[in-house]
Formats: C-alpha cells, sequence, structure tokens
C-alpha cells in the first residue's frame, strides 16, 4: 500500500460566509443551522487538530469514512450523543455539551435561571 500524505484541510469561514451571503436567502437559511454549523466546525477542527483523516477517524470508530463525512457536513440528519461521544473519543477528545442562558430571554429582575441554578445538581 503506497504511503499516503494527507495536507490539512483549510477553510477560511470569514472568506465564504462574505461570498455566500451575497446570495439570496442565504442568511435566513444560515441563521437556523447555526447550530449545526458550529457543531460541524467544532468536529473538523478537533479531527485536524488529531492530524486525522476522515478514513482514519472511521477506523477507530468502527464506521465507514462516508459516514464520518456525513457527520462533517449540514444534512438532513442530527447525529446522536452516543456518535457525537465516539468521534469525540476518536480524535482524542471528550464530548461537553452545556445549555447556555441566552441572553434575549432573560429577565433582569430574576436572580436566577435554569442554567445556572444547574450547577447545584452536577454529580
Amino acid at each position: 500500500m503506497p504511503d499516503l500524505k494527507y495536507e490539512p484541510v483549510t477553510h477560511d469561514h470569514e472568506k465564504f460566509l462574505q461570498r455566500a451571503r451575497r446570495r439570496k436567502r442565504f442568511e435566513d437559511a444560515y441563521e437556523r443551522l447555526e447550530g449545526e454549523y458550529a457543531v460541524i466546525r467544532e468536529l473538523v477542527a478537533a479531527r485536524i487538530r488529531a492530524g486525522l483523516t476522515q478514513e482514519s477517524v472511521a477506523t477507530r470508530m468502527g464506521t465507514t469514512k462516508s459516514a464520518v463525512s456525513r457527520l462533517e457536513s449540514a444534512g438532513r440528519h442530527s447525529p446522536s450523543v452516543s456518535t457525537l461521544r465516539k468521534y469525540a473519543r476518536a480524535v482524542g477528545c471528550e464530548l461537553e455539551i452545556r445549555l447556555r442562558e441566552m441572553e434575549a430571554l432573560h429577565e433582569p429582575e430574576a436572580n436566577t435561571s435554569a442554567c445556572e441554578t444547574a450547577e447545584d445538581y452536577k454529580a
């Protein structure tokens, strides 16, 4: 088998957004998918930091390269927490899921929020 060398994939997200925002309806669609895009950026960044290819991540997860590719792209399917945990382990990370208080919904007169009080229930 030939010794393959992989160059890291570079992506200038800001440049991408500048070009994409010129298209009609992009802004609305992007905002609807913002959470998914944030997850995808985290996945790809972790894989690149680990110096791994999609194929090597797939091998570590016990799945296929195409399944990893689907995880790293916005699609019709949201990955399960179990799948995200497997991906995280494969790239040498730990999965952390947090709920953050939304500034727009925060009531100034309230002294706590569900997000703040959840700290009381840490195991």
